[in-house]
């Protein structure tokens, strides 16, 4: 009676083809096309390279075909092997994302999210022990990306983003922090050269900051495209941070990657000059992301933690120091890449 149902069913298969369809094989096969090596493939999904073998000899089996010949360690595909390739690929792709989206419809499964890799490390990573912990059922996947994800070639479902604005073409953009620049340097260090009122106050230290936010930034409040050239640059603003903490010397930091060191007394504000950036960071996905009931728990979420990060201390009026002898201000308008 329930197969004579299962017949009366529109576009019913027969439970045969579900029952025999190899699909451990079959991922042996894509991931063993594609690494062109028994090993290599065995290692990417967890077996054994005898298990693996064993389930290839199964697919050819199962075909009639041969797919692969194998002379000592190469591996190379047949021409039936290339053929059936992209349609396996594609079809395996397209049974993750149907799990993906069932799972992602009772607000669980995974979450894959973006972010500069200094505010990873500064900002967000201490925090989500607390995502975590109220949210277990969400698994999230954090990947550090200098550049902008683009999400129509990516998984990601979201990313944390840089920039003058929020009107990235073909996403939804909320905004999550602004941001300052600010000298900081480890306590002894400011009390031993003291404070910084002025750019000639700058000569006393050694200066650190990084590549995309030289110290004519936080005269101007723009950032820079280039190797600055008063004080040591280096690539990423997490550096720059960490080695003030180190007591290396006075770092232009940006407000949102001291916190903690500031509540800590690691680092100590050298100025009374906090400037504001230009750029700040927007919480961004594809529009119809938005229904993802994981994403928007993981958003709101995050948009309060936003809420809750204390501002800087308010600067006093006055007049602004003229721009360090030798270094001109910047007025580019690039996205920041560390």
């Amino acid at each position: 009676m329930a197969k004579e149902r299962l017949r009366q069913m529109p576009g019913a298969r027969k439970p045969e083809v579900t029952r025999r369809l190899p699909l451990g094989s079959l991922r042996v096969f894509v991931a063993v096309a594609e690494l062109r090596s028994f090993t290599l493939a065995a290692d990417s999904l967890g077996v054994s390279v005898s298990a693996a073998s064993m389930q290839l000899r199964s697919l050819e089996q199962y075909l009639g075909v041969q797919l692969f010949r194998r002379q000592g360690r190469l591996v190379e595909p047949t021409a039936d092997a290339l053929q059936l390739l992209p349609r396996i690929r594609d079809g395996l792709a397209g049974l993750q994302q149907a799990i993906e989206e069932a799972r992602s419809a009772r607000g669980g499964g995974s979450l894959y999210i973006s972010a500069l890799p200094s505010f990873i490390m500064q900002w967000l990573g201490p925090r989500l022990i607390e995502f975590e912990s109220l949210h277990p059922q969400i698994l999230l996947r954090v990947e550090a990306l200098s550049l902008m994800v683009d999400f129509h070639t990516s998984d990601h479902h979201a990313a944390i983003r840089f920039g003058a604005s929020g009107d990235w073409p073909g996403v939804h953009a909320d905004k999550l922090l602004d941001e300052w620049l600010v000298p900081v340097c480890r306590p002894d260090l400011l009390k031993k050269l003291g404070p910084v009122r002025s750019p000639d106050d700058l000569t006393r230290y050694r200066l650190l900051h990084s590549t995309t936010e030289p110290w004519s930034s936080w005269l101007s409040g723009q950032p820079g495209n280039r190797w600055p050239e008063a004080g040591t640059g280096f690539d990423d603003s997490a550096t720059v941070v960490r080695l003030a903490c180190s007591g290396l010397g006075l770092a232009l930091a940006r407000w949102s990657l001291i916190g903690e060191e500031l509540r800590r007394g690691e680092l100590a504000l050298a100025s009374d000059r906090i400037t504001p950036f230009a750029r700040r960071y927007y919480f961004v996905c594809p529009p119809k992301a938005r229904s993802i009931r994981k994403l928007v728990t993981f958003r709101d979420w995050l948009l309060a933690q936003a809420r809750a990060y204390p501002r800087p201390p308010s600067s006093p009026a006055g007049p602004k120091p003229a721009a360090l002898a030798g270094d001109s201000i910047s007025s580019g308008q690039g996205l920041a890449t560390k």
